[in-house]
């Protein structure tokens, strides 16, 4: 039998990789995670990592799809809710800003976003397809609101350019430690910016 069919034979399921790699970054950060030590965790050789994900840039992406995925069902749930435009908003406040320093969401985040300036254009595009998401799900809840008279009349596209530009300042904050920055005060100034904005 080829070598390639035989781990493809052995391999565990990718699922089982992504969540095996965000459990060690939850557990031991970035500097944890090894293509070895990924490797001893769901029963591969790093060579079949390899084989699979190509590099570990490779890897980072696809946690980061995956996980992102869980979130975007997580926040599909949310907004389709039947319940005012501002409780939608909060929750998606929520589920944007990081728990801590060190969240391992934001953690993968922010490696992968530094290690894209070496990224080729199909990995760009995914990055993107990703910021893609949120920002769709919060003009969409913009616009909703808007139009049912709960928020005062903005553009939604330029609205939630800046808001996320806001939580994303605040997100990067909280999830690498800077002192003085906790989550609760973050999501204070998030809902006041949003009331003072917002209100009609």
């Amino acid at each position: 039998m080829a070598a390639g069919a035989k781990a493809r034979r052995n391999a565990p399921p990718r699922e089982e990789v992504l969540a095996a790699a965000m459990a060690t970054i939850a557990e031991r950060g970035l500097d944890g995670l090894t293509m070895a030590g990924l490797g001893r965790e769901v029963g591969m050789s790093s060579g079949h990592l390899l084989y699979y994900f190509r590099s570990k840039d490779e890897l980072l992406l696809q946690t980061l799809e995956w996980s992102e995925a869980a979130l975007g069902a997580e926040r599909g749930a949310l907004l389709s809710r039947r319940a005012p435009v501002r409780d939608r908003l909060a929750a998606y406040v929520d589920l944007y800003v990081p728990e801590g320093p060190r969240d391992p969401h934001w953690t993968l985040w922010l490696e992968v976003w530094n290690r894209s300036q070496n990224a080729g254009p199909a990995e760009r595009d995914r990055q993107a397809a990703i910021e893609h998401a949120w920002h769709r799900d919060l003009v969409a809840l913009l616009a909703e609101g808007t139009s049912r008279g709960e928020l005062r009349p903005v553009d939604p596209d330029r609205f939630a350019t800046r808001a996320r530009a806001l939580l994303d300042g605040f997100s990067i904050q909280l999830a690498v430690g800077l002192p003085g920055t906790s989550r609760q005060e973050i999501l204070d100034h998030v809902r006041d910016f949003l009331a003072e904005a917002l209100t009609t």
